[in-house]
């Protein structure tokens, strides 16, 4: 069973008891998060599309840690001329553990059905 849900702006594919890095999410080591923006769900076989997201469905996440990424170098250069600047940046990071994949699925509204009236002119 996956998931694919949009964490802080990102798709990310998650399977339970997997641990993955996301953009840094507001909360305590050890907290519990929950991400309701699930655009898809596959268990045995069977997929469920949402459009855009599935109303219903959650994703369970623990708080591992926070922390900072590797350093991302940044290197300008203008050849001939004499110019180089270098520069880097760490991003803020946090580590989560994927704790369960709810598929609470709400029963979609059925569409009303349109009679057509027949009408006679005379």
């Amino acid at each position: 069973m996956y998931a694919i849900v949009d964490i802080a702006g990102q798709q990310f594919k998650v399977e339970k008891d997997q641990q993955i890095f996301v953009h840094r999410l507001a909360g305590e080591v050890g907290s519990a998060v929950d991400f309701e923006k699930v655009m898809l769900i596959e268990s045995n076989g069977k997929v469920d599309l949402g459009t855009p997201f599935i109303s219903g469905a959650t994703v369970s996440a623990k708080i591992i840690s926070h922390m900072k990424s590797d350093k991302v170098i940044v290197f300008h250069k203008k050849r001939r001329k004499g110019y180089q600047k270098s520069n880097g940046h760490r991003q803020y990071m946090t580590k989560i553990s994927i704790e369960s994949i709810g598929d609470k699925i709400v029963a979609k509204p059925k569409k009303a059905k349109t009679e057509k009236v027949e009408t006679t002119e005379e």
